[in-house]
């Protein structure tokens, strides 16, 4: 019933030092980071679609898979902005199984944090240079954002972290967008109290540190379902959901009203097949309605080279071990119809 403690690990600056951004695509983030800013904000009519795979287990297929992506975002750039997700750090339900390449970089192999921060962040920098792509990740532990703060372009707060003090603090000392996911009850009000917190400037401790927060204006909400008490799936990207939200926005007036559609989790009920028709739908909202329009920023899919998932000791290229993903052939036509909706 104690703490061990088992090595001291690389700090951020280590890190950074050991495994840095080349100049060159420093300027390519901060174009990524201005033409999605743009689309928060308002000043661009472009539609954002974060797509990857449920957790970033493999540094060979994920790569593949961003660069597969890369080709496309060539296609829609007059359209759409796309974010791969590159998520290294996965939460559970339950506190057991893979946690993300950042806790195994080998999921076969039993947990390494040294060797998975650098992982994450070669990762991370091998996508850049390969496609010019920078990713969203999930910041499922703030004390990891530093190792990575000067690739990602997006970061999501996940249900189970969005109440969570340290989570929004952090997120109000970024500067690119941070969307809060509506927790597992599917309360939006607190939702919108982690989006009020993180648009706030604060004093906390952060790393040893006694830090002072700017607020980060293009903090803004996700959509991802709700489960009931009785352990049932309720979806909350209905046109009546959105309006909803619209109106609770409008009560608070707070800056830069804004959402992401979560078409897995909840509101597919882990259905991955089931995000192509919840896309569609969200596009249906966003044609007849201006206002539902303006609020939704774009989507965000679970999405991989091979569709559904296996366990941990699969050997299928490319195929989740977490959550079931769409394959990259429904994916890529999916991204097609959603240009052609825009």
């Amino acid at each position: 019933m104690s703490f061990e403690f088992i090595k001291e690990v690389i700090s951020p600056e280590e890190l950074l030092q050991n495994y840095p951004l080349p100049p060159r695509y420093v300027k390519v983030k901060e174009d990524r980071d201005k033409k999605i800013k743009d689309i928060i904000t308002g000043k661009s009519n472009k539609f954002l679609v974060v797509i990857g795979p449920c957790s970033a287990d493999n540094e060979d297929s994920v790569c593949d898979y961003v660069t597969r992506l890369a080709k496309v975002q060539e296609k829609v750039e007059d359209k759409l902005i796309l974010i791969p997700r590159i998520y290294t750090n996965k939460p559970r339900t339950t506190g057991e199984g893979y946690k993300g390449i950042v806790h195994q970089p080998d999921p076969q192999k039993e947990p390494d944090i040294q060797e998975g921060l650098i992982a994450m962040r070669k990762m991370h920098l091998r996508a850049i240079a390969e496609t010019g792509l920078t990713a969203a990740d999930e910041m499922l532990y703030p004390e990891n954002y530093p190792y990575v703060q000067d690739v990602l372009s997006y970061v999501a707060v996940g249900a189970r972290s969005v109440e969570n003090q340290q989570h929004r603090l952090t997120v109000s000392g970024m500067d690119i967008p941070a969307g809060m996911k509506n927790p597992t009850s599917g309360d939006f009000t607190v939702m919108l109290n982690s989006v009020v917190a993180a648009q706030g400037s604060h004093t906390f401790l952060y790393r040893k540190s006694e830090v002072k927060t700017s607020g980060n204006p293009l903090t803004h909400t996700i959509l991802r379902g709700a489960v009931n008490k009785h352990g049932q799936s309720i979806p909350n990207y209905h046109y009546e959901d959105l309006y909803r939200l619209l109106n609770m926005y409008e009560e608070r007036n707070l800056q830069y009203p804004a959402t992401m559609v979560d078409a897995n989790h909840a509101n597919s009920n882990k259905m991955y097949s089931e995000q192509i028709r919840i896309v569609k739908e969200v596009l249906h909202s966003r044609r007849i309605s201006k206002d539902i329009e303006k609020l939704v920023k774009g989507v965000m899919i679970e999405s991989y080279i091979e569709e559904g998932n296996q366990k941990v000791s699969g050997q299928v290229y490319g195929k989740s071990i977490t959550d079931p993903c769409l394959g990259w052939a429904d994916s890529e036509k999916l991204i097609y119809t959603i240009a052609d909706s825009i």
